[in-house]
């Protein structure tokens, strides 16, 4: 270690991993990064680069003011074992676009302020899986990532038309996602992409020239999901947009499914799949687990009924049935309700004196299109449970909840819903076999589990970080 002095300020360290290189070599929640290997870290695409390397040089300003030169010898890719207090270590770049289906726009006021900054940003895409316009990205930012090599990319699409992007995201400089996507595909970037189905938009014809032009860059495209549009009943002033029918969705699946057998017969695998709604709009059975190809898409709500259903029924046929005695019940959107009570009453076959009863709980304060469970409230749970027999336990998925704390998206915590309603509140985790665990557990002590949400919202589901559109489950 030597003494080095360089204005830069740096990025601080909010904490330090137990055991890892940071705490090794004497670094402390306060110090500050300020170089790798001599660069100056400009943002966390600086920072994820240079640490790639096994061996090291860091600049480090002490809590105290000292300059370290830190020498690191490690594995490649082995992280330094430090949480700084900006996780991008750059300002949150927020969207220039007014989307005519955004969900935040369609957000009642008086909420807290992170449930209305749009991001769209590239480094959340890569680092959190967070889908992103591109139409922040300038041709030195695509250069960023093609050297970096940060991949994959999740690219928010929802047309190839470029006049008819450029309307539907009212931004004139929206059209030319192509030659974007082109260029990170000759980088050797995957892709992944998403439309969000707005009827009398982007369906139709439209939808076809989407996915036949994204299909033409596979493999660097690796997946394509379909999702219809979320609607709140908080529109006014906003594009007139109507939810499909149940015509339309059996149109839009015809669709999507014409493009899989045609796709999966050239490439191997579907390429382009639809969200779990359109099935069940149109009244149609979900596909096969292997029709989804290993779920690419699971995060945007493509395949999450297929999947917690399969894990759920795997975990049962372990099981070894007993006469034990547990009475509960389950609170979820409208959506899953009915494939969560049919997982219930399987359960009770084999466990006969264990009955959990499940509640659809519909969604007054967003408006009763929107069916989804990610987009709860615990106002919306507590007037449509109060009074009924919970029994000893109340199961809730863990995607209603905010970002690392026990509260709902109205603020209300999972404490006062137990107070409420006089009954123990367990939060489950995503998989069907915590969901049996959880049903089969007697009474709920101590802490909720809860996992770190990414509040996106413009249909279907989460990732890491409380900034930018809601995207429930």
């Amino acid at each position: 270690m030597a003494d080095k002095k360089i204005a830069f300020k740096g990025h601080v360290i909010k904490s330090i991993k137990e055991g890892g290189i940071a705490q090794e070599i004497g670094l402390a929640p306060g110090d500050r990064l300020l170089e790798i290997n001599g660069r100056p870290i400009r943002d966390v695409f600086d920072y994820e680069y240079e640490m790639r390397e096994e061996y090291v040089e860091l600049t480090v300003e002490k809590s105290d003011g000292e300059q370290w030169i830190c020498e690191v010898e490690k594995s490649y890719e082995e992280e330094l074992g430090a949480e700084f207090e900006n996780g991008l270590m750059d300002d949150y770049r927020s969207c220039s676009n007014r989307c005519i289906f955004c969900f935040i726009d369609q957000m009642p006021p008086g909420m807290r302020d992170t449930l209305y900054f749009k991001d769209d940003d590239s480094r959340l895409s890569f680092l959190q899986g967070n889908y992103i316009t591109l139409t922040n990205m300038n041709q030195e930012e695509l250069e960023r990532v093609a050297r970096y090599h940060f991949s994959p990319i999740n690219v928010s699409v929802h047309t190839t038309d470029p006049q008819l992007r450029c309307q539907m995201l009212h931004n004139r400089f929206a059209g030319d996602v192509m030659e974007k996507m082109n260029f990170l595909a000759r980088a050797g970037i995957e892709l992944n992409g998403q439309i969000v189905l707005c009827k009398g938009f982007n369906d139709g014809e439209a939808l076809e020239r989407t996915i036949g032009d994204l299909a033409k860059l596979f493999p660097h495209m690796r997946s394509l999901s379909v999702v219809p549009v979320g609607l709140t009943r908080y529109r006014q002033g906003l594009a007139s947009l109507q939810p499909f029918n149940r015509k339309e969705a059996g149109e839009t699946l015809d669709t999507i499914e014409k493009w899989q057998r045609d796709l999966r017969q050239k490439t191997g695998v579907g390429f382009v799949y639809a969200g779990d709604e359109w099935y069940l709009l149109a009244g149609r059975p979900l596909p096969s687990q292997e029709s989804y190809d290993g779920y690419p898409q699971l995060e945007n709500g493509v395949g999450m009924l297929r999947l917690l259903e399969e894990e759920f029924m795997e975990a049962l046929e372990r099981q070894k049935g007993d006469d034990r005695k547990i009475h509960g019940s389950l609170a979820t959107g409208e959506l899953a309700a009915p494939f969560l009570d049919k997982y219930m009453k399987k359960l009770k076959q084999k466990f006969p004196q264990v009955h959990i009863q499940a509640f659809p709980v519909k969604n007054r304060f967003f408006g009763e299109n929107i069916t989804v469970s990610g987009l709860l409230t615990g106002r919306d749970l507590w007037e449509q449970l109060k009074g009924k027999s919970l029994g000893e336990k109340l199961l809730i998925p863990c995607n209603m909840l905010r970002s690392g704390e026990e509260v709902f998206l109205d603020d209300w915590t999972v404490e006062e819903l137990e107070r409420r309603l006089k009954t123990p509140v367990a939060v489950t985790d995503p998989s069907g076999e915590d969901l049996l665990q959880a049903a089969l557990t007697g009474p709920v002590n101590g802490k909720h589990k809860r996992r770190q949400i990414y509040e996106q919202t413009d249909s279907g589901h989460c990732g890491k970080a409380e900034c930018g559109e809601i995207h429930p489950v």
